[in-house]
């Protein structure tokens, strides 16, 4: 009888080696897959070691563009036009667009949403009134939208 009430207990109490296998359990593999991602990231797979090192979504990004479709015309030119965004500054962003909408009449339906895009990360770059400060009435102040939307 005595031998069964020793179980008993052992069974029903949480001792310290049992809360601590516990935690292993959760945290080590974590912990292992973590460290193994970082690792691979920073090794140099180029061989040439003037190299910069890779991250992981670089990695993720180059794979991509091998595997997606075309990109659609619209999507290209917001992510041209972003970059001058921050290279130059987003009055010349913005003339690029009204030059692109004018050569390409069929970019025009996306005219608004690539302008409130600038505008937005013109908020970003140069903050709420110097953007306001490059707005132009490109496709119906969209532009000025954008720069609003971040403000408020």
């Amino acid at each position: 009888m005595k031998h069964s009430t020793i179980q008993q207990t052992r069974r029903g109490q949480r001792g310290p080696a049992r809360q601590l296998g516990r935690t292993l359990a959760l945290v080590l593999p974590v912990v292992l897959v973590l460290s193994g991602t970082l690792a691979v990231t920073r090794v140099n797979w180029s061989g040439n070691p003037s190299d910069s090192v890779l991250t992981a979504t670089d990695v993720s990004s180059a794979r991509d563009t091998k595997n997606a479709a075309p990109r659609a015309p619209q999507d290209v030119l917001r992510d041209q036009l972003l970059t001058e965004l921050q290279e130059e500054d987003p009055g010349v962003a913005l003339t690029h667009l009204q030059q692109a909408v004018h050569d390409r009449p069929s970019l025009g339906q996306h005219c608004a949403s690539i302008a409130r895009a600038l505008g937005r990360a013109a908020v970003r770059v140069y903050g709420p009134t110097r953007a306001q400060s490059f707005a132009r009435p490109v496709c119906d102040t969209a532009f000025a939208s954008g720069v609003a939307a971040m403000h408020g």
